[in-house]
């Protein structure tokens, strides 16, 4: 018996991943075949399940990857397949979206569809941009139509004399390449041509870029700037709140592009960072972590932790890796026995205490050095050590403690290679775009980001989480911009906001 399919009509909202709704997110995730559109994030795509099917079919005003009529046939074809299928939409499926004829043609078959609403740029562009679209001051009233109607029509059926006349706040999308058309429109059948008008650009997004002016300037404002869709235009006396209320734009780094070359894995703590305080960052992973060469030893290692009088972790990879191979063998956290543990680090310190282990030394200086400099107040003469490392780590600790009379055994926990993979385009997006920041946070990232033949992009510098990775990048001829300190994600995000203040 097959299975019966459905399909899910879902808004991915206006951009802000903050702002895509749970149901949304799980609807994704659970995806055997993900139908997207131009609006769709790179990361919305990531969600769904690696073997999923995933179709672009994005639109954009003159360009079309799949014709509707075809879009709304696959829709169906898929799912009277038996699949779970999701149909991914920018804002919300049902505002300007299309979203009710491909309902439509999923019901006149008889298949089963769901509806999710999203977040509409109608909404959320304006409010991103300081601008509320009802006040008590101003209006009570809002009004949202498209400056986009069916080509095939003929004739506009949008009433602009009744627009016009209308009290409140007009809102309107998909108008930009047809915006001196529209504002003249509202003018000739009456609109005051002083009436307040703002435009928002790729708007939730850390891209967003606001104009303002009037109904009679705004398209000679428009061209100057060439300023190109998409955007929400919004006309009424509202706009004027924005010179109180504006937040997105003037968060420190707002308008700042930054390169994020961590692993996929780790990218996420300091992306959302750099994100919240406005930058758009580009996640450009240059390595990956891998299992050690020498696996069997590895295990080993792990296995024989609880021997040791100490546990010396100096990255996340490394703990992660070393825990899930302990936990995989064994069942019992007291399993571990009863060693001290180092990590250098909060970082470190951090992903330690999420298995509920205890941190007993984090040297003040977090590198290798600071590390010796840590063990050498008291005598670690014949005590015995587990350093939990990369495959390609400096032998700093090792003979820095072998020196202080310790007796060290290294766990090689994994390996990082070159990243060959690009899914999101960055690459790309980095030669055409450019960017005003790249952060390095290894030696290995400077390196096989240097590998992969890609230049700094003019006017681009760089910046690095500590002295090791700041000489990595001096070997490469480039001088690092500045070096976090402390050395670790927030003393990198610290470092980044403090230059960007010093050099807006």
């Amino acid at each position: 018996m097959s299975t019966p399919g459905i399909c899910y009509l879902v808004g991915a909202g206006p951009g802000d991943l903050g702002l895509v709704t749970l149901r949304a997110k799980q609807c994704i995730e659970e995806a055997d075949v993900l139908v997207y559109d131009a609006l769709s994030s790179p990361v919305l795509v990531g969600w769904a399940k690696p073997d999923a099917e995933k179709i672009y079919v994005g639109k954009r005003a003159a360009d079309h990857a799949l014709p509707q009529d075809q879009i709304n046939a696959l829709i169906v074809e898929k799912t009277k397949q038996g699949k779970n299928v999701v149909r991914l939409k920018g804002g919300d499926p049902m505002i300007f979206g299309r979203g009710g004829e491909e309902a439509a043609e999923l019901a006149a078959v008889g298949v089963s569809f769901e509806i999710v609403p999203g977040i509409s740029s109608t909404i959320a562009g304006p409010a991103y941009a300081g601008i509320p679209v009802t006040h008590r001051d101003h209006c009570s009233q809002l009004t949202i139509f498209t400056g986009h109607e069916d080509p095939t029509k003929g004739e506009s059926s949008i009433d602009y004399a009744h627009l016009a006349k209308t009290p409140g706040t007009k809102v309107f999308v998909m108008g930009v390449a047809r915006l001196r058309e529209i504002c003249s429109a509202f003018i000739e059948h009456g609109a005051d041509p002083s009436t307040p008008m703002a435009l928002v650009r790729w708007a939730t997004t850390a891209s967003q870029w606001t104009l303002t002016g009037t109904l009679g300037t705004m398209a000679d404002i428009v061209e100057k700037a060439k300023f190109t869709s998409p955007a929400v235009a919004v006309i009424g006396d509202v706009v004027k709140e924005r010179e109180k209320i504006a937040w997105f734009d003037k968060r420190p780094l707002f308008g700042k592009k930054i390169v994020v070359t961590r692993t996929r894995e780790q990218a996420g703590e300091l992306t959302r960072s750099l994100s919240d305080l406005g930058a758009d960052v580009l996640e450009l992973p240059t390595i990956r972590i891998e299992s050690p060469t020498d696996r069997i030893g590895f295990a080993e290692g792990v296995t024989q932790a609880h021997e040791y009088d100490w546990l010396i972790f100096t990255s996340p990879n490394g703990v992660q890796r070393f825990f899930d191979a302990f936990y995989a063998t064994y069942e019992d956290a007291r399993s571990l026995g009863k060693p001290q543990i180092a990590a250098i680090g909060e970082g470190t310190a951090k992903k330690i205490r999420e298995y509920r282990i205890g941190v007993d030394l984090i040297p003040e200086k977090f590198v290798a050095e600071g590390l010796i400099e840590a063990f050498s107040k008291d005598s670690v003469e014949n005590l015995t050590m587990l350093w939990v490392k990369a495959e390609e780590s400096r032998e700093t600790i090792y003979e820095g403690l072998m020196a202080l009379g310790a007796i060290v055994d290294e766990c090689v926990a994994y390996r990082t290679v070159p990243e060959t993979s690009d899914p999101n385009g960055s690459v790309a997006r980095l030669k055409e775009e450019g960017a005003d920041l790249i952060t390095f946070t290894s030696a290995s990232t400077v390196d096989h980001f240097f590998g992969m033949g890609v230049a700094l992009p003019e006017g681009c510098v760089a910046g690095t989480i500590g002295p090791v990775t700041s000489e990595a990048l001096r070997k490469h001829g480039i001088e690092p911009a500045f070096e976090a300190k402390p050395h670790d994600i927030p003393g990198l995000v610290k470092a980044i906001t403090k230059y960007f203040a010093k050099h807006p």
